[in-house]
């Protein structure tokens, strides 16, 4: 990262989104210090 970049803070996830394995939508602030695992796949 170069001496000029600024740092922001990653946007939160948008709402309505469905969530597998989790009781309720989680936020950045739940997750900040874990290890998370993202997968995308599509029906395609």
């Amino acid at each position: 990262m170069s001496s000029n970049a600024q740092r922001r803070p990653a946007p939160e996830f948008q709402t309505g989104l469905d969530w597998i394995n989790v009781e309720h939508p989680l936020t950045l602030r739940e997750l900040k210090g874990k290890l998370v695992v993202l997968d995308f796949w599509t029906y395609g």
